[in-house]
């Protein structure tokens, strides 16, 4: 009864947590509201569409503090008030009518709060289900881009009936209510139990201990004296930036590469965030079953090949939206299995800390993909970098190592790799 009852309360969690997601997710619906805010204060596109950038950088920047807030306050205090700050952030940018209050209200205010509880509720979740960190972050994470998927239509409705100044405020107040609702139902994981075991001899080599596949539970400090935290950073960056310099400008790729009209190439948008939702569930339940690093490795060197296709094939309607499901599945499943594979080197206890550190790669991924085509001046020549940077860090992947089994091969002891880091 009492195992029942645990399994009831676990289970409520992950409806809580994947509320809160769906709310969270929606920031990704911006794209609707660029045109509009251009043709209401006659702003230019390209100063409006940086407060997207702006939001994202916010989000990425929260998580190295949300860790430390949540020891403070506790998770579920956290994610409440975080919930309140990202909906009270939209519906004032409801009233907002000059480029600096949507950069502070719509960039600042609502990134911040989004990335607060994005990070501290999925690090829970994972710590709540430890057999199944790539499933249960899945989840997670898919429901968060389901809530984008969603909202695009909810929004877009909005947006006609309402205008797009009353939109923020009807947006706001569902978000709100959304996040506010899922952190009643969320409980924080109970501390687990240090996961490295001690070293035994199997009585095999008298020379040289076997100990089990396992993770130290590390700090932040202890983290970054280690290499592979910015190996993982080097590899998480170059996912990020593939996905989200796709998503940034996949409608203007359909039109000036592959010919398409307008609605057609729009078309992509929405195709952008079904394979991202599919590759986020897909490929995180399969990394529960096989080795995460190999599986991410592998997304890289197809991301890669739909990076150079971009740039070399002479793109028909069937090869371009081939390439954007291809890139957005990809990008979809990393996010995913990377907050597993940061358990998988660095132990559960800190989760949100490390990952918070490693989650930084977001942010400049963001950024970093527009910069590069502005240096380059055009689609193609970026495609061909972030191609070349996926090749290379499909190579990272493929050799590294969590780094309790490089320690334990530096002192000589035998390491059991578990199936998700062989």
């Amino acid at each position: 009864m009492t195992t029942a009852k645990s399994g009831s309360k676990r289970w409520m969690i992950v409806l809580g947590t994947v509320i809160m997601q769906m709310g969270l997710g929606t920031i990704y619906t911006w794209s609707l509201f660029n045109a509009q805010l251009v043709s209401k204060f006659g702003f230019e596109l390209s100063s409006v569409s940086i407060t997207f950038s702006i939001t994202s950088f916010a989000l990425a920047f929260a998580t190295l503090f949300a860790g430390k807030l949540q020891d403070r306050f506790g998770l579920r205090k956290l994610t409440a008030s975080a919930g309140i700050m990202l909906g009270l952030g939209l519906m004032l940018s409801s009233q907002a009518n000059s480029l600096l209050m949507f950069y502070l209200l719509a960039g600042v205010v609502v990134g911040y709060a989004d990335g607060t509880a994005y990070i501290t509720s999925l690090s829970n979740l994972i710590k709540w289900f430890p057999k199944h960190k790539g499933l249960i972050s899945g989840v997670s994470v898919g429901a968060y881009g389901t809530g984008s998927l969603i909202f695009k239509y909810i929004n877009g409705s909005l947006i006609e009936s309402a205008g797009v100044s009353n939109t923020f405020l009807y947006w706001g107040l569902a978000v709100m209510i959304m996040v506010v609702a899922g952190s009643l139902l969320v409980r924080e994981a109970p501390v687990a139990a240090p996961a490295l075991a001690q070293a035994n001899s199997r009585g095999t080599d008298s020379s040289a201990a076997t100990i089990p596949a396992a993770v130290k539970d590390y700090t932040v400090k202890e983290m970054l004296r280690t290499k592979e935290a910015y190996l993982l950073f080097v590899i998480f960056f170059t996912a990020c930036m593939s996905g989200l310099y796709l998503i940034g400008i996949v409608k203007d790729i359909g039109v000036q590469l592959a010919g398409l009209d307008i609605a057609t190439a729009a078309n992509a948008v929405a195709m952008i965030a079904i394979f991202n939702t599919a590759g986020r569930l897909i490929l995180g339940a399969l990394s529960d079953r096989m080795s995460r690093l190999k599986l991410v490795s592998a997304t890289l060197l197809v991301t890669a090949l739909a990076m150079l296709t971009l740039s070399y094939a002479t793109l028909s309607y069937g090869l371009f939206f081939a390439c954007v499901a291809t890139i957005a599945f990809c990008f979809g499943g990393n996010i995913t299995v990377f907050p597993a594979i940061v358990s998988d080197f660095f132990g559960l206890k800190n989760h949100s800390k490390n990952y918070g550190i490693v989650y930084q790669g977001f942010g400049i991924g963001a950024l970093s993909g527009s910069f590069i085509a502005a240096s380059l001046g055009g689609f193609k020549p970026t495609f061909i970098v972030i191609g070349a940077l996926c090749i290379v860090a499909c190579l990272l992947a493929v050799s590294l190592k969590p780094p309790v089994q490089r320690q334990a091969r530096e002192k000589g002891m035998s390491l059991k790799p578990s199936r998700h880091t062989a």
